[in-house]
């Protein structure tokens, strides 16, 4: 954990460690936030948001900057978390809309295991990708494929996926002049951009990703002996499952090796 004195984030409360995470978090995820996503968060006054914010800064100083004209919080580009980010519980914490920064001691041992993941994602990469989508912003990357080689590119993020075997992010690239899925673990810098982003670039003009598509599925009617087993498997109603997805899925394979 970064500190810039001898104040340590181990020497507070619980209660005082959400907030610290809260803040951290945002810095890092967002970019930026406000004394009101404090009070509406942790239902406190302003007083108590200045005070937690006031203590960030003494942990922290060289994390954040305010800009008085938006009475906004912003990250600096020294910008170093407080906090320790372990990548597939952040994730997940992304995927789910969880953004309380902070990881509890559990105390109960649950007897639940989960498969090691091969390709997790640099959290740092993920989090200026989170950035540029909440933000509205081009990003300039270095990305690796299959097929060039590594190469800058200029993109622009709308969406972070998790298809089930990686994550991936669906952005307009300015290079080809498309709309394509970026593999994240193939991304090895994001430098986010200021260059204005025109109506063609956008999410709403990303036709494959808009467009919906509804799949009927139902168990191999003749390799299987006992569908049943099938049905339960996927929660299917009389032996359907009817599900919607986004046309650009059925692209997925080949977008991934853009």
């Amino acid at each position: 954990m970064n500190n810039n004195n001898n104040k340590k984030v181990s020497d507070f409360n619980y209660a005082q460690k959400q907030r610290l995470a809260f803040i951290d978090f945002l810095l890092m995820f967002k970019g930026s936030f406000t004394r009101s996503d404090l009070t509406s968060k942790f239902e406190m006054g302003m007083a108590n948001a200045t005070r937690d914010i006031a203590l960030y800064r003494e942990l922290a100083a060289k994390n954040i900057e305010f800009d008085n004209p938006t009475k906004t919080y912003l990250q600096t580009k020294q910008f170093k978390s407080l906090f320790e980010y372990e990548s597939r519980k952040t994730l997940a914490k992304l995927a789910n809309k969880i953004s309380d920064g902070f990881d509890g001691v559990m105390e109960v041992a649950f007897p639940v295991d989960a498969p090691l993941q091969l390709n997790v994602p640099d959290i740092n990469i993920v989090a200026k990708l989170v950035q540029a989508v909440i933000n509205k912003k081009a990003i300039s990357i270095i990305y690796t494929s299959l097929s060039s080689g590594s190469k800058a590119r200029e993109i622009i993020p709308h969406t972070i996926v998790d298809n089930g075997l990686r994550w991936h992010v669906r952005s307009f690239d300015r290079n080809t002049n498309s709309f394509r899925d970026f593999v994240i673990t193939r991304i090895s810098k994001v430098t986010l951009l200021d260059s204005p982003i025109e109506e063609f670039e956008k999410e709403i003009e990303d036709n494959q990703w808009m467009r919906k598509m509804d799949l009927h599925l139902v168990p191999h009617p003749t390799n299987v002996e006992f569908p049943q087993a099938i049905e339960l498997d996927y929660g299917m109603d009389k032996g359907l499952l009817q599900i919607t997805v986004r046309a650009a899925g059925r692209l997925s394979t080949k977008a991934l090796e853009c």
